[in-house]
């Protein structure tokens, strides 16, 4: 994440608590206020529906913030056929008119990036420090989109490989896939939507996106944008829907790609759904972190902290397994126990809080529960491990935990880590494969061989030396393995699934045989 670079976590004297204490709060941006009610957007049109609707709450307070459109099985079918409609009409767009409109989503959203910010701080609770960090990201995302849209390259390749294939010759290029479905998550409901969307743009895909029911508000802002642009008519929808509704993404045969990040269990359910259509899940993970001998313990235990308790430990590469070396661990584990103490909690809109609320009370408990299971199969606590206080979880931190405990062996999704000591690096390489995730897995090694050798046998998509399995940069490759999902997002990755290779096979083209005299 960008803003994860030189990054350190607010501190303060006093140990962790949870307080509704009004700091200096961030109000709303000057001349703003949420409508009453969003619009949803069917074929790139905006359409409030009185009598289907939802409300969105504020994660902290639990106050109702707006009401939103949710779409219907007529709506959705709509949207469907007008994307469908759309095919030929993006496939034909010209790369400078995707470049314009994914660049018109950058100059407006830099333009209102504090009202983006402060609807996400509401939704979905999330610090508004690291609601301005998301908002700079999918700024980013979608000018990364606006650049890949304009070199969507294709190959030259000589064929004649052999006597049979003489004078053969070919000639490849990307095609857009046709209709995307998309179904975003609630813990980033900006940028994960951003980087489904802007390569979809980019690559000439129309769409039907549904975001977090829980946090729907972002992508309806992204929406009235888009409608701003002079992309086609049905080029894209936006369908806040319940989840039985959402049934049309996965199953309708109008639609080629499905793009899915969320929990394992339904992203694997949705693939057996899916029939013939490309389908693409980044699901959940359990990140660990190596934590070799000879490393600066002050700059390390920082990233940690960050990693695993940013966002409240709300991302699937958050945290959760550290492994350190025996020579390091009392003194790694004695000065995270120090710095998890002083992070700051509360409430989201003050420019201090570090640790926000949790998405639900339940989410909270559910953290709690998981640490009480572990305690009563002979793990210690470290730090923290308090009951919840509403849906706000004190960061905690757990050792000796048995790989039989929810909180080894499953995604916690909440502010827990669990650190255990190694003997050598080997043995954590070992260790931090004993899972059926396969995301992203962090080391902090001042040895290249070792660095090499996590690289080579680390069983995780992506492998993140000298920092925590958190940081993702948005342009690179990002999707895990085994149970953590299939293909890859990155803006020229999810453009390469977005697309398929045609090849034109050309027979003695140019040969003498073949011009005339």
């Amino acid at each position: 994440f960008r803003e994860f670079h030189n990054f350190t976590p607010q501190l303060q004297r006093s140990s962790t608590q949870h307080t509704r204490t009004p700091m200096p709060i961030v109000s709303a941006p000057s001349g703003y206020s949420l409508p009453k009610q969003f619009p949803l957007y069917i074929g790139s049109q905006a359409h409030i529906l009185s009598d289907s609707t939802d409300v969105v709450r504020n994660k902290y307070t639990n106050e109702p913030i707006c009401k939103v459109s949710i779409a219907r099985e007529s709506e959705i079918k709509k949207a469907i056929q007008m994307a469908h409609d759309a095919r030929k009409t993006m496939k034909k767009l010209a790369s400078y008119k995707k470049r314009e409109a994914l660049m018109h989503v950058v100059k407006r959203v830099e333009e209102r990036s504090e009202e983006f910010a402060y609807v996400l701080t509401l939704e979905a609770g999330k610090p508004i420090k690291d609601a301005r960090g998301e908002v700079a990201r999918l700024i980013d995302t979608f000018r990364l989109a606006a650049e890949e849209s304009t070199r969507i390259y294709g190959e030259y390749s000589p064929l004649d490989i052999s006597e049979r294939g003489a004078g053969c010759q070919g000639i490849t290029k990307r095609f857009p896939v046709g209709v995307v479905s998309m179904i975003s998550p609630w813990n980033f409901p900006l940028n994960l939507v951003a980087h489904k969307v802007a390569p979809a743009i980019a690559a000439g895909c129309p769409f039907v996106l549904k975001p977090a029911s829980k946090t729907p508000l972002g992508a309806l802002m992204l929406g009235e944008v888009l409608a701003e642009t002079d992309l086609p008519k049905g080029a894209f929808s936006v369908l806040p829907c319940s989840r039985d509704g959402a049934d049309l993404f996965t199953t309708d045969e109008r639609i080629s790609c499905m793009s899915f990040t969320g929990s394992t269990e339904v992203g694997w359910k949705l693939k057996e759904k899916s029939g013939k259509k490309r389908v693409i899940l980044e699901l959940g993970g359990n990140a660990p972190c190596i934590v070799d001998k000879e490393v600066e313990l002050n700059h390390v235990t920082n990233r940690l902290i960050h990693g695993a308790f940013y966002q409240s430990g709300q991302s699937c590469i958050s945290v959760q397994r550290i492994y350190a070396h025996e020579h390091i661990f009392d003194r790694l584990a004695e000065i995270l126990i120090e710095k998890t103490k002083n992070l700051k909690s509360g409430n989201p809109l003050d420019d201090e809080t570090f640790i926000g609320p949790l998405i639900s009370e339940n989410d909270a408990q559910r953290c709690y529960d998981w640490v009480q299971e572990a305690v009563k199969d002979g793990a210690e606590i470290l730090v923290g491990g308090d009951k919840p206080k509403g849906n706000v979880f004190q960061p905690t931190i757990v050792t000796n935990v048995s790989k039989d405990s929810n909180l080894f062996k499953e995604e916690v999704f909440g502010p827990v880590c669990v650190i255990e000591k190694v003997e050598c690096f080997k043995e954590a390489v070992e260790v931090s494969n004993n899972t059926r995730y396969g995301l992203q897995a962090g080391v902090f090694s001042n040895n290249i061989h070792h660095c090499y050798y996590a690289f080579d046998e680390l069983e995780y998509g992506g492998v993140v030396i000298n920092d925590v399995p958190s940081l993702r940069v948005d342009a690179m490759p990002y999707g895990g393995i085994k149970d953590s999902g299939i293909g890859r997002e990155g803006v020229r990755d999810s453009i390469h699934e977005f697309t398929e290779v045609k090849i034109m096979l050309l027979k003695d083209v140019g040969s003498c045989g073949m011009i005339e005299q």
